[in-house]
C-alpha cells in the first residue's frame, strides 16, 4: 500500500490476528458437547485505497460489488497480478456448462468452486474469490476454510453508485457499506477491508501477492 513518500506498504498480519478454533470442554452433565462452528472473528482494519495493495502469500481475498458482475470480472484481469489465483462462480460455470445438466448447474459450479478455494488454501496457494453474492454467509463458506489452515483473509468491496444498485439489494448494500467502514468485518473474520467507491476505483492499479520488504 503507497505511503504519501511513494513507497508499497504491505499488510502485515501478526499472529495474534490469524483467528482460530474454539475448544470442545466436556459439559457438566456428562453429555456431548453441542456441535460449534469455528470462532473465526479478528481484529480488522480499515485500509485506505492506494495505487498498489500487497497482500502476503498464500492469503485468501474476497472481492465482493452490488453492480454488474462481468465488470468485478474485468476489474480481476486488469489489477490482479497472480492470474491463475481468481476464482468466480461465472468461470466455473462457463467450465462445466455443457457438462452437467442445465438444471444442475448452479449446485455443480458451487461445489467446484468450494473445492477449489479449499484446495488452494490448504496448499499455501494465493486465492482471489469474485462474489455475486453480498450476503454473510456467502462470504463465511469461503473464511472458514481459510480460517481451519490459518491464512490471513481480506475483503475488497468494490461500491458503485445508488442508481447502479438492484432495489431489493439495496439494504443490504447499505448494510455492508457500514460494515466495511466501521472494521466490523472482523466478526466474520475479515483482518483487513478495503473500499473502493468513485475514484478510489481508479486509484488502485495493481494487487499483488508477495512477501513484506525486509527491515534490513
Amino acid at each position: 500500500m503507497s505511503t504519501p513518500d511513494g513507497t508499497t506498504r504491505s499488510v502485515r498480519i501478526g499472529e495474534d490476528e490469524r483467528g482460530g478454533w474454539s475448544s470442545d470442554r466436556p459439559r457438566r452433565d456428562g453429555k456431548a458437547p453441542e456441535e460449534r462452528g469455528p470462532q473465526v472473528a479478528v481484529r480488522c482494519r480499515v485500509l485506505p485505497p492506494s495505487d498498489r495493495q500487497r497482500y502476503t502469500p498464500g492469503s485468501l481475498v474476497v472481492v465482493v460489488t452490488a453492480g454488474d458482475p462481468a465488470a468485478l470480472e474485468r476489474f480481476a484481469d486488469v489489477r490482479i497480478e497472480e492470474k491463475n489465483a481468481v476464482l468466480s462462480m461465472a468461470r466455473v460455470r462457463e467450465l462445466i456448462t455443457g457438462r452437467v445438466a442445465d438444471d444442475q448447474l448452479e449446485e455443480s459450479a458451487a461445489k467446484l468452486l468450494d473445492a477449489a478455494v479449499a484446495k488452494r488454501l490448504a496448499a499455501g496457494n494465493s486465492t482471489v474469490v469474485l462474489l455475486e453474492d453480498l450476503t454473510p454467509e456467502s462470504r463465511r463458506r469461503f473464511v472458514v476454510p481459510a480460517a481451519k489452515v490459518r491464512k490471513p483473509r481480506h475483503l475488497i468491496f468494490v461500491d458503485v453508485p445508488k442508481d447502479q444498485v438492484a432495489e431489493e439489494d439495496r439494504d443490504t448494500v447499505n448494510a455492508l457499506r457500514r460494515a466495511v467502514d466501521g472494521a466490523d468485518l472482523g466478526e466474520e473474520g475479515f483482518m483487513t477491508v478495503l473500499r473502493l467507491g468513485g475514484s478510489a476505483i481508479h486509484e488502485l492499479n495493481r494487487i499483488v501477492f508477495r512477501p513484506p520488504p525486509s527491515d534490513d
